[in-house]
C-alpha cells in the first residue's frame, strides 16, 4: 500500500478525528477558573507543597463496556495508571462512576476493576454507583503524585522522538486493543511503569505521552500540539509485532505504549532502561519547528497532519501559563 494511502486510512480509521471534539470543550474551559499549568497532558498538574498532585480520568465507549465488561473494568485501572506513569508519577488511588442494570455485566466490570486494583496495587476509594441504568457506563478517575513532571508541553524542537511498546501480547478482539498486561506477572507490570518516575527524577527525558486511542501517529500529533512543534517520523523504526499490518498497528491502543522526547545524548541510556526489561523501544524521529507531522518509509514521504492548517484538540500552551517552559515542571 502506498504511504500516502496508508496515512489517509489511519487518519480516518483511528480515534484521532474524535479528538477534534475536544475543541468545543476547550472553548468553555477558557472561561473556568485558571490553573497555572496548561490543560492537555495525560494528567492535570497541581502544585502541592514540595511535590505535584496528578489528576486524570477516563470514560469508556459504551460498546466496549457492553462487549467486554471484565476487560473494561480492568482497563479502568490500567489506562489511568498509565496516564500517571506518563507524567513521571506514581498512582495513589482511584474513584469510579458506574451505571449498570444487568447483574452479570455489572459484576464482570467490578471483578475486572478489583483484579487490576490488586495487580497495580492502587486502591479504589470511592465513587458513584447507579445500578438502575438501561445500559452499562463506566468512568474512572485517578490521583497520582510526582516530584518532577514529564509533560508534553516541555518537548522542544531539536530533540529525538522515542517510542517504547511492550510487544509481548496480542489483540483482544473485536477491538484493536493490544493486550500485553492481563497475563503478565504483576510485579513486572509495576516495575515497567516505575521506569517513568526514575526517568523524570533523573531528567533523562523532557516529555512523555501514553499512546491513546488516537494511535501512535495521532498521539504524536497531540504531543506536537501541546509543545508547538513538528515531527519527522520514520515509519519502519516504530516498534511493531511481527505479522501485524501497519494499518492495524498504527490504529492500535497498546496496554504499554509511550512516546518520549529527549536530547540525543540521553537516548541510548533511555532505550537501555526499557530493553533491560524486554520492552521494545527505538528512536523513531525528531522534533522540529514546522508544526507538521511528516512520515517517511524508504524513499516515500507523506504528510499525516498539518497543525498550521488544522487544529486537533486546541489544547496549546497559552503565553500566560507557559512562559517559563519546562522550568515550571522542575
Amino acid at each position: 500500500m502506498p504511504l500516502t494511502e496508508l496515512l489517509s486510512q489511519v487518519r480516518d480509521a483511528s480515534g484521532l478525528l474524535q479528538k477534534q471534539e475536544i475543541q468545543r470543550v476547550q472553548r468553555h474551559l477558557k472561561q473556568a477558573y485558571p490553573n497555572p499549568f496548561p490543560n492537555g497532558d495525560d494528567a492535570a498538574v497541581i502544585p502541592h507543597g514540595d511535590h505535584f498532585d496528578l489528576l486524570a480520568g477516563e470514560g469508556f465507549m459504551d460498546q466496549f463496556v457492553a462487549a467486554d465488561p471484565w476487560f473494561a473494568g480492568w482497563c479502568g485501572i490500567m489506562v489511568n495508571v498509565s496516564d500517571i506513569a506518563a507524567m513521571g508519577g506514581t498512582p495513589v488511588a482511584v474513584v469510579n462512576a458506574l451505571w449498570g442494570g444487568d447483574d452479570e455485566v455489572t459484576d464482570a466490570i467490578l471483578q475486572g476493576m478489583s483484579e487490576a486494583s490488586r495487580v497495580f496495587q492502587v486502591p479504589i476509594v470511592g465513587g458513584h454507583t447507579n445500578l438502575r441504568s438501561q445500559q452499562p457506563h463506566l468512568s474512572v478517575s485517578i490521583l497520582g503524585r510526582c516530584r518532577r513532571v514529564l509533560s508534553s508541553f516541555a518537548a522542544q524542537a531539536g530533540q529525538s522522538l522515542i517510542a517504547v511498546v511492550d510487544l509481548r501480547g496480542e489483540f483482544r478482539a473485536p477491538f484493536l486493543n493490544w493486550n500485553a498486561a492481563t497475563e503478565a506477572p504483576p510485579q513486572r507490570l509495576r516495575g515497567d511503569l516505575a521506569l517513568f518516575s526514575a526517568i523524570a527524577e533523573s531528567q533523562l527525558a523532557s516529555a512523555a505521552k501514553d499512546i491513546s486511542q488516537a494511535g501512535i501517529l495521532g498521539t504524536c500529533v497531540m504531543l506536537m500540539e501541546s509543545a508547538g512543534v513538528g515531527m519527522d517520523i520514520e515509519l519502519e523504526a516504530i516498534p511493531k509485532p511481527a505479522g501485524v499490518a501497519w494499518q492495524d498497528w498504527l490504529c492500535a491502543f497498546p496496554s504499554f505504549g509511550y512516546l518520549l522526547t529527549a536530547e540525543q545524548k540521553n537516548c541510548e541510556t533511555l532505550l537501555q532502561m526499557f530493553h533491560h526489561r524486554d520492552i521494545h523501544g527505538a528512536v523513531i524521529g525528531s522534533l522540529n519547528t514546522s508544526g507538521r507531522c511528516c512520515v517517511s518509509a524508504g524513499n516515500d514521504q507523506g504528510l499525516f497532519w498539518d497543525l498550521t492548517a488544522t487544529a486537533l484538540t486546541g489544547l496549546t500552551a497559552n503565553s500566560d501559563v507557559s512562559d517559563k517552559g519546562a522550568s515550571r515542571y522542575a
